[in-house]
């Protein structure tokens, strides 16, 4: 055992490696930035080696603390941060959601168990009190109240000490999505119902539910106006028993509406073509639709192919486009006076994001940020004074920053918790790629060579998952992928190439090329991208083209896992964290016999029979995306073909793992099996 280990250490020490992959996974990563109503308050969450804390800052000093005491790794998250309207408390949700069991995700075994709830932390002092079990907080405009989501209902707490949480009515469905009017009289929600959805608003002083324009469609995403007087929202024609298009994707229109709560009238003011272009676009999340100021409505759509913004009056009129180009936004924010929107996306940038604003009445969009970082999440602060960011750049990890927004210099906020040994000046800096994949798609990809050079490198694909996904030329916006770029850094410094490929089916590149036709389960086009970037690092001539692995997570196993099956003569070896292998098993429902045939041939098990070459496979059994079978059954396959294969799991981690300390023993057992096969 001690002459393998050494023998491991000679390459790393040989190249001259001057960090472990405990440095570089170091740098505590920030999430869910918010600024309160007024004033220049602000808060975040950082996840410093899995120890999850918010921290606070204000203007005009913005000397950043601390605000909670969690000082372990025990794989709780902490999510939904909100002001209340005076600043003086922020309520969060801790804990992860549970999965279909009805189990709240406990990673450390823990034999108490783990829950999920709603909790209050005092800005000034760090008092913190837990309101309730359950997630999805609303507060009132008054501050006093906090309703939540429990069990598909609603329930209320007020923030004084000691109050017990009541549920506040009962309604039929499965109740969420609460927001309380602006007077605070009434709350609106979803109540979802399987095939259909009802928008719905209690009455807190009737004590009385109405539903508006209930009719057999889904509606979603409702938005008060800023005067309580209209309530939007989306609604998307009902399916009823349609299958899942399991072949061929059908359209999923969706339509602006513009209801009364008094009367309980609406009416449409806008619609999307019926084509797969008027899609819904989901990934826009709570930006498919704002209410901004001057009675417009800001919505999201990819008529024109891109992940655009499009404001339009409330009475209804012809949309106007707020970010053109060859670009999509992605994180998009409203000023407090809601006249203006400022967003983050890749316009002029393809592989990076930078801050823009623009009138919600329409404009020409003006470039806040530009050059080689990458920033994201903005958010203006209640005194319309400053703007706070989170940004990055191919060295530096993701940090909060703050800028005035009438110009000057963004400075970082809690520069002093990123470790001292974190070794940022010993990263290298990414290329950006671009080949032809063997259809002749233009596939754009980033290259980590070592940072001494040489010959005769091995090389390592990396392949992310989604796949609405991007890899950029930096510190990712995403806690998974920020995790996989450390990764990717690391096997650079011990004598790797890496391409980190942006397939077909990810996102930065138009829908188009995000809904490739024939791809994942209906043919597996995006595995040729793969192939093409073997290609690639076989032309090079400092690549090794007998010494070419591959390696991804969730989708990107499902791609790993595919490149081992079809083509061991290409790739050596493969690691595959939480990888989907049958297709037709995730995809079961309504699947006629050809649309089975075709699932089965996109997926790796059509092809174990040539499978030849070494996989190390890594999954957490509580897995709520990937089902945890998928790993069970491939390990049966491999063991009936005599597969050379590892594997590494997790008992009660879930998909994006949760404890800090599994990444790292994910990432220490894939280098090594990189190792072995590798070098």
């Amino acid at each position: 055992m001690k002459t393998r280990w050494f023998a491991l250490l000679i390459p790393a020490l040989a190249l001259g490696q001057t960090f472990t992959i405990e440095q570089v996974l170091s740098s505590p990563f920030p999430s869910d930035l918010v600024t309160a109503q007024q004033g220049q308050r602000v808060a975040w969450v950082f996840d410093a080696q899995g120890r999850r804390n918010i921290w606070v800052t204000e203007g005009p000093q913005f000397q950043a603390r601390q605000l909670t005491k969690y000082d372990a790794d025990d794989g709780q998250e902490i999510t939904n941060l909100q002001f209340t309207p005076d600043g003086r408390w922020i309520v969060h949700v801790r804990g992860g959601p549970k999965n279909p069991a009805g189990e709240v995700p406990n990673p450390t075994h823990d034999t108490a168990g783990a829950t999920q709830a709603v909790h209050a932390v005092s800005f000034e002092d760090g008092r913190a009190r837990m309101l309730g079990e359950g997630n999805a907080p609303a507060i009132s405009p008054a501050g006093d109240r906090v309703v939540f989501s429990r069990g598909n209902q609603l329930w209320v707490v007020t923030l004084a000490e000691e109050a017990k949480p009541r549920q506040l009515f009962t309604a039929r469905g499965s109740i969420r999505s609460p927001a309380f009017s602006p007077d605070g009289r009434s709350l609106v929600f979803v109540s979802r119902r399987g095939d259909h959805s009802f928008i719905g608003v209690f009455d807190t002083a009737q004590n009385s539910v109405r539903y508006i324009a209930p009719t057999v469609d889904l509606d979603d995403y409702p938005r008060w106006s800023p005067d309580g007087s209209r309530i939007a929202f989306i609604r998307q024609p009902a399916r009823g028993s349609q299958a899942f298009a399991l072949r061929d994707p059908v359209p999923l229109p969706y339509a602006v509406m513009v209801a009364d709560p008094a009367t309980g009238l609406a009416r449409e003011i806008w619609h999307s073509e019926n084509t797969l272009a008027g899609s819904l676009p989901f990934m826009a999340e709570d930006n498919v639709l704002q209410w901004a100021a001057d009675d417009r409505l800001v919505f999201t759509s990819e008529q024109d192919g891109w992940q655009h913004l499009y404001s339009i009056p409330a009475g209804g009129g012809k949309p106007v486009l707020l970010t053109p180009g060859a670009c999509e936004f992605e994180h998009a924010s409203l000023a407090p006076d809601r006249r203006t929107i400022l967003y983050s996306s890749n316009c002029g940038d393809i592989g990076r994001r930078h801050l823009w604003r623009v009138p919600v009445a329409g404009g020409k969009p003006q470039p806040i940020t530009s050059g080689e970082s990458i920033e994201w999440s903005p958010a203006v602060t209640g005194d319309a004074a400053h703007l706070v960011f989170l940004a990055s750049d191919a060295r530096q990890p993701a940090m909060p920053r703050v800028m005035s927004l009438t110009g000057g210099p963004s400075r970082t906020l809690a520069a002093s918790a990123l470790p001292e040994d974190f070794p940022s000046s010993k990263l290298v800096i990414p290329q950006q790629v671009v080949f032809k994949s063997t259809d002749g798609l233009e596939i754009h990809g980033q290259l980590f060579l070592p940072p001494q050079g040489g010959k005769n490198l091995p090389a390592v694909i990396f392949l992310h998952g989604g796949p609405p996904r991007q890899m950029l030329l930096g510190w990712h916006y995403m806690y998974y992928y920020h995790n996989t770029y450390a990764f990717n850094q690391y096997l650079a410094s011990r004598g790797y190439a890496v391409l980190s490929v942006n397939f077909r089916t990810g996102i930065g590149y138009g829908r188009e090329f995000r809904a490739a036709p024939k791809s994942g389960w209906r043919g597996a086009a995006e595995y040729q991208d793969v192939v093409a970037a073997a290609y690639y690092l076989r032309s090079r001539p400092d690549i090794n083209p007998a010494r070419i692995g591959l390696w991804g997570g969730s989708y990107g196993g499902y791609l790993t896992a595919m490149g081992l099956a079809r083509n061991s003569d290409l790739f050596a070896a493969g690691v595959d964290l939480h990888g989907v292998h049958d297709w037709f098993a995730r995809r079961a429902t309504g699947v006629d016999a050809d649309a089975r045939k075709l699932a089965e041939q996109s997926s790796p098990i059509s092809a174990v029979s040539s499978w030849r070459s070494p996989v190390l496979l890594i999954h957490g059994d509580d897995d709520r995306n990937v089902d945890f079978s998928q790993t069970v059954d491939l390990v049966r396959r491999l063991r009936e073909q005599k597969v050379d294969f590892e594997q590494l799991v997790f008992p009660d981690e879930v998909h994006d793992f949760l404890l800090h300390r599994h990444w790292v023993q994910a990432y220490t057992a894939a280098v090594t099996f990189f190792d072995q096969r590798l070098k």
